[in-house]
């Protein structure tokens, strides 16, 4: 049966309660949603000939006639997939966004945006098959990337060379032949916050997204802030300094060639030259070259040149979240994408530079945590980004 978006803003609403909070009894959603009974039998019915609602089995007894649960139907597959400048992550979910099943691959992004798309609908098309699935309901993409979503493409991507404008939404719905909708990955992650991470309990928070790029997604009043052009939360080529490092971007003093994976690689790598890390000079020499997880298993391992570049690159995010935290006065600050091992050093240099350089009213309830997401928040998010669209009234 053809999977096609609902008809009204109901439909909608009844999907996403379904979506975000699982079964619900009859009774529970037509409180939810102030309809009328026969108006949301209607509904249900509709929704259910299109094959996005199924019964779940009986519900709870309250006295009276027993009522029944309605899920998203088994059949709502979608594709999630989060496109790194170093790796491939590709996911199958159900409609309640539980990832099923997963594949990642190393990728070098440089090969072009063609290339990446076709491997993408190769694995979509593997996990596909191995679900016995005709077809997707959906697919999400993350992309390291400032992206123009209603366009579904990449505009002058420092991460992504060769890839500016062009039409991955399109490309891959071409080849799969169902809804596809792309953002930029730190809106995606904020977005996996929100449905299943720390985010799910606040309306108004910060997911500040580290690793080779770096971004902030904006939930605001419970819903993704994108801004009037998709701009919003592009943090990682504010401008620290006239004089500082080269950045990807072309611009000098970027916050991204600062506290980026690769500004801390040369760091490190400088910091060896200099004698200053018999550790990471060690790690150097057995393979040739550094990376971020050479200078984060140092930094955990005790190495005290290894834990100041990390703290150094957390001191100037703090500085950044100061200002963001001031204009936008967030609930929470959610932090992911860090290193595996660095979370507790970051965390503590942050903390320090936000809580004491930001005002009282700003800062007096306000946590700044590490996602507990881990590399699920792109997954997930991409997941919610095009059930939202699926899911949308149309």
């Amino acid at each position: 049966m053809t999977l096609v978006g609902p008809e009204n803003p109901e439909q909608a609403r009844l999907l996403r309660l379904l979506r975000d909070d699982g079964p619900r009894s009859r009774v529970e959603l037509t409180d939810a949603l102030g309809l009328a009974r026969a108006r949301f039998a209607a509904e249900v019915e509709r929704l259910t000939a299109q094959g996005l609602v199924e019964v779940a089995g009986p519900a709870a007894s309250r006295g009276g006639r027993r009522s029944s649960l309605l899920r998203i139907a088994g059949q709502v597959r979608f594709g999630a997939v989060a496109v790194g400048t170093g790796r491939l992550d590709v996911a199958l979910t159900d409609g309640e966004l539980t990832v099923l099943s997963r594949l990642s691959e190393p990728l070098d992004v440089r090969v072009g945006p063609e290339a990446v798309v076709g491997r993408i609908v190769e694995l979509l098309g593997k996990l596909r098959a191995e679900a016995g699935l005709s077809r997707l309901t959906g697919v999400g993409v993350a992309l390291p990337a400032p992206v123009a979503v209603r366009e579904g493409s990449p505009v002058s991507p420092p991460a992504l060379p060769g890839w500016h404008h062009f039409p991955v939404r399109d490309a891959i719905a071409a080849e799969l032949g169902c809804p596809v909708q792309v953002d930029n990955d730190a809106n995606v992650m904020a977005l996996g916050e929100l449905h299943a991470g720390t985010g799910r309990a606040f309306d108004d928070f910060l997911y500040l997204k580290l690793g080779s790029a770096i971004g902030c997604g904006l939930v605001l009043g419970g819903s993704l802030y994108r801004g009037a052009t998709s701009g919003a939360g592009d943090i990682g080529h504010l401008r620290l300094t006239d004089d500082g490092p080269l950045c990807v971007c072309g611009n000098n003093g970027c916050l991204e060639a600062y506290c980026g994976d690769a500004a801390v690689v040369r760091e490190a790598l400088a910091a060896v030259q200099a004698g200053r890390s018999a550790e990471l000079g060690a790690r150097l020499a057995e393979a040739g070259t550094l990376t971020m997880a050479d200078v984060a298993q140092a930094a955990t391992g005790g190495d005290a040149t290894a834990q100041e570049l990390v703290r150094d690159g957390a001191r100037r995010l703090g500085q950044v979240l100061v200002g963001l935290v001031s204009f936008f006065n967030p609930a929470i600050v959610i932090i992911g994408g860090a290193a595996p091992g660095i979370g507790p050093i970051l965390l503590a240099e942050i903390r320090g530079v936000v809580y004491r350089r930001s005002t009282p009213l700003a800062t007096g309830s306000m946590p700044i945590v590490l996602s507990d997401l881990d590399d699920r928040a792109g997954l997930v998010g991409a997941a919610r980004l095009v059930s939202d669209q699926v899911f949308a009234a149309c």
